[in-house]
């Protein structure tokens, strides 16, 4: 296994342990979501994302909201359409 391999390993391992944690930094959440910590600041100052300032300058982030924004533009699979079509075919009958 070479340094990079150990790299991504790690990284991943990171994620998983900020998922445990409630409350997560700016950087913290930037490796959470993916987002870079230029861009995250963005959404945070023009609040689109949800955020907490306790002290002014600091950042911090809720991770089930975090989570709940993540997940907000929630798009169906074709099947789960499907499945809704029918069954509003039969109920409609």
């Amino acid at each position: 296994m070479d340094i990079s391999d150990l790299q991504n390993r790690l990284e991943r391992i990171e994620k998983l342990l900020l998922g445990s944690k409630k409350v997560l930094t700016l950087d913290e959440a930037s490796v959470y979501t993916g987002i870079s910590r230029n861009y995250l600041y963005k959404l945070t100052s023009a609040g689109i994302i949800p955020h907490s300032k306790p002290n002014g300058k600091l950042v911090f982030f809720d991770i089930d909201l975090l989570n709940e924004w993540l997940l907000q533009n929630n798009r169906k699979s074709k099947s789960e359409i499907q499945n809704e079509a029918l069954k509003y075919v039969l109920n409609a009958g």
